[in-house]
């Protein structure tokens, strides 16, 4: 019988793995909870009305439909049997293995307060992203049509929390789309008068990146107009308003880029994992007593070649997954020796804003325009398809020249929406900034 591989979760790991066993004698079961591919790196630009989802998303099936030994499974996992070697779904069925990948991702994490979910929105899907671009853009029809200077002053006021590449991104951008494309559209607001608020507990911006990559996004930020809030924590955070150090601040748009949980693999398996639920798997990247099963992507914690953790980043995943697909090809020829993975660190890349950029790559530091224009064309390498890579290219070229974002689009809930601006009292006493 023909060798069975199901890989869980189609992201950038999950993928690699079913694209470097083509030509290998198994049978492939690719199974996730959406029905596409997603560029996560781009996510926070669908959110920020640069780009549209279907610029950063393609359908899992049109991408393996060249690849007859891969069947597509749209379902929920809910669980894994190891004994019997089955993955369970949510709706009871259950999918057979004989070689288990898991690349399940990861999803937020607010640090013991899941109760700030509701206001603090994460980005990790396209239902985030497309929610959080409904309010940002809601936010400045609300205060077009406020005419209480203290609630129109908190729905200009829009909160990032985490200085990560996610929130100096998000950060960059808001105030860009505030001040540049926004500007000229609205006649009782002036838009660039709005508060961008990045909000990071630790003492600096890219805390990943060099010391001196890490000032010059600071400065550029500042430049931009965005208020950076170092070495505070976030205590709070509700409908109105968010608190950090001894600041409460009036805000109708909180968006959370400060933490990620792993989802829920390793209590699948019962198996050893990090304080963010991410497995901890052998050098070989299987999970410890199950040799039958891999981990790769979000979901696991492995150690680099210099001591450190590989990052949470694309290229680590695919790297993970061509490894995995190396070893089940590996063993399929009948060859059991050790493989450990080896992690070949590509260089860090984080956009500020139009025209700038920081990038890392070891003994190689480029910042500003320069930087911008290879953050770009790494981007675009990976998209998928020429027609997603020239829609993006001249979506940039675009905003580039003339300062517009034709993505700007209000989509579901518009109704409810309306009412935002007189449902929510402003903040409890206390100081407000």
């Amino acid at each position: 019988m023909q060798h069975r591989v199901v890989v869980v979760g189609a992201g950038f790991g999950g993928l690699e793995v079913v694209k470097a066993l083509a030509g290998a004698p198994v049978g492939i079961t690719l199974i996730d909870r959406r029905n596409h591919h997603l560029f996560q790196p781009l996510l926070y630009q669908v959110a920020t009305a640069s780009l549209a989802t279907s610029e950063i998303a393609w359908p899992i099936r049109s991408v393996v439909r060249d690849r007859p030994e891969v069947t597509t499974v749209l379902a929920n996992v809910t669980g894994v049997d190891a004994a019997r070697r089955h993955v369970l779904l949510q709706d009871g069925k259950t999918v057979p293995y004989d070689t288990l990948v898991l690349a399940t991702g990861a999803r937020h994490a607010y640090f013991g307060h899941d109760e700030w979910e509701p206001f603090a929105l994460g980005l990790k899907t396209l239902e985030d992203a497309t929610t959080i671009r409904r309010r940002i853009l809601m936010a400045f029809e609300q205060a077009e049509r406020e005419t209480d200077p203290t609630r129109q002053a908190a729905l200009l006021t829009f909160v990032i929390v985490g200085a990560g590449p996610t929130g100096v991104e998000m950060a960059g951008t808001i105030a860009e789309l505030a001040r540049d494309t926004l500007r000229r559209e609205f006649r009782n607001i002036d838009t660039a008068r709005a508060r961008v608020v990045l909000i990071e507990a630790g003492p600096r911006v890219l805390a990943g990146f060099p010391d001196d990559l890490s000032d010059y996004a600071l400065r550029s930020l500042r430049k931009l107009g965005v208020e950076v809030e170092l070495g505070r924590a976030v205590s709070d955070c509700t409908a109105d308003s968010v608190a950090y150090g001894d600041v409460r601040l009036a805000t109708r748009t909180i968006i959370w880029a400060a933490g990620v949980r792993a989802s829920p693999a390793a209590e699948w398996l019962d198996a050893p994992a990090d304080r963010a639920g991410r497995l901890e798997v052998m050098p070989d990247l299987t999970v410890t007593g199950h040799p039958d099963i891999f981990a790769i992507g979000d979901v696991v914690t492995v150690v680099g070649p210099t001591g450190k953790p590989v990052p949470g980043i694309a290229p680590a995943a695919k790297q993970e997954g061509k490894h995995v697909a190396g070893i089940i090809k590996a063993r399929m020829g009948g060859k059991t020796e050790p493989m450990p993975f080896r992690y070949r660190h590509q260089g860090s890349l984080a956009q500020i804003g139009k025209r700038r950029a920081v990038i890392d790559f070891g003994r190689i530091k480029l910042r500003g325009a320069l930087a911008w224009w290879l953050w770009g064309a790494a981007h675009i390498y990976f998209l998928i398809g020429s027609r997603a890579r020239l829609s993006v290219a001249i979506n940039w070229l675009w905003i580039h020249a003339r300062n517009q974002r034709s993505a700007r689009l209000i989509t579901q809930g518009e109704a409810a929406d309306l009412s935002l601006g007189k449902e929510a009292e402003p903040p409890a006493p206390g100081r407000i900034s």
